[in-house]
């Protein structure tokens, strides 16, 4: 009787990926870190933390937003990278999220005009369309539409963004074309609402995508991961459809990203930090972890590249099930390494067989996702501290402490920005 269990696949075993081997199938999802230094290049905090999270043998390191723009992030601490200015701190970087043998691939990202108003008063995107959120009035403000000239430019600094990086030592880079970026803005129907070559059909409002993923491909070797992050639905009626995925995927095939990961919502309808209570589930789904499973599963057919399905994967259990149904390639996690650096570690080996995460709950329910995001980060900077992970405080108080913070940090990148703009 033949062995068939050597042909299931374990979170346990190598993925290939454009010439390069990923030891495992677990891959830390991105997560914003805040941690520049005073010149908006990695930090020895940020370089320390991904030491610790290489250590903890995940397959692949994902590192949280990396800017393309000084003018446009997603939070004040952001890194940047538009030139080599920082290429000795980036090359840093990459050598300690290396440094155990994970990949290390960078997020780079365009917020468009999911900026706080903190950060700027003057956010971009295809359309003159604000973020609202209840509850979260003035937190955000209306961005401007850009121009096709600005559109260009754009997608010519992913590609020297994603240059600059290859040469300081990273494996690849994520286009982030998610949860409410302005390529995902470029992508809904709902906040594009240009009647010119970047809006309309799918194919004009996925055009920043495609022709981003064309030049990072040109810019770089062929050695280097070009990857994409995609939205399976905005979750938002009159946005980006699964139907709309769907044929944006179909795109993607004829460019032969080495892999695409599957995740959902915007800061709108943070779907990634769970699925919407109006989400629809199918039976099967209740008994399962991950969010995004089901569409992976319908993707299957349709993708011609590996899949990464991030959100709401806890047991080694559940993984190795979705790994050996063929739904997905790699397992995608975000918070359990923010609460545990060595989750991978002790799934893999089995010293644990799921990892459990703090319920973060606010008095204001639309506000839940961001108070998520605020744990998260609290714990993220004790690990790069060389502190464990605890938070010392509730959502509500830990919440308001991190909008502080950003609004200190915004100050100090201010100062920044106008000391570095001719």
């Amino acid at each position: 009787m033949p062995d068939t269990q050597q042909k299931i696949t374990t979170i346990s075993a190598a993925l290939p990926l454009a010439g390069k081997s990923m030891k495992n199938r677990i891959a830390k999802a991105a997560m914003e870190e805040s941690l520049c230094d005073e010149n908006h290049g990695p930090s020895n905090a940020l370089v320390n933390l991904y030491r610790h999270w290489s250590a903890g043998d995940a397959g692949m390191l994902i590192t949280g937003n990396v800017m393309i723009d000084r003018t446009a992030l997603t939070g004040p601490a952001n890194v940047i990278v538009e030139d080599e200015r920082n290429l000795a701190g980036l090359k840093a970087w990459a050598e300690a999220g290396k440094s155990g043998g994970a990949l290390m691939i960078a997020q780079i990202s365009h917020p468009g005009r999911q900026v706080f108003a903190a950060v700027s008063q003057e956010p971009v995107a295809p359309s003159a369309i604000p973020v609202e959120i209840k509850g979260a009035k003035g937190l955000f403000a209306t961005p401007r539409a850009l121009n096709p000239t600005e559109i260009k430019g754009i997608i010519d600094r992913f590609a020297t963004t994603a240059a600059v990086l290859e040469k300081a030592g990273f494996d690849g880079v994520e286009i982030h074309g998610a949860h409410g970026y302005l390529i995902s803005q470029f992508l809904s129907p709902l906040v594009n609402q240009r009647t010119d070559d970047w809006g309309g059909s799918l194919e004009n409002r996925a055009r920043l995508l495609m022709e981003s993923v064309k030049a990072v491909k040109a810019a770089t070797s062929d050695s280097f991961i070009v990857s994409v992050k995609l939205n399976s639905a905005d979750f938002q009626r009159g946005g980006f459809s699964a139907e709309d995925a769907r044929g944006v995927v179909e795109m993607l095939n004829a460019e032969s990203i080495d892999f695409l990961e599957i995740s959902g919502g915007s800061y709108e309808s943070p779907a990634m930090m769970g699925r919407p209570a109006d989400a629809p589930v199918k039976e099967s789904t209740r008994q399962r972890e991950a969010y995004f499973l089901d569409f992976a599963a319908e993707l299957r057919g349709i993708a011609k590249m590996p899949l990464m399905v991030t959100g709401g994967f806890r047991s080694r259990a559940a993984m190795d099930e979705a790994l050996a149904s063929g739904a997905l390639d790699m397992v995608g996690m975000g918070k359990p390494f923010a609460e545990n650096p060595t989750v991978a570690a002790d799934l893999i080996s089995g010293k644990s067989d799921r990892t459990e995460l703090k319920k973060v709950r606010m008095p204001i329910p639309a506000l839940t996702g961001l108070a998520e995001m605020a744990w998260a980060k609290t714990q993220i900077h004790r690990i790069a501290a060389g502190k464990r992970p605890n938070a010392p405080y509730g959502a509500f108080i830990n919440f308001i402490l991190n909008q502080r913070a950003t609004k200190k940090a915004a100050a100090r990148y201010h100062s920044w920005l106008a000391a570095h703009t001719q």
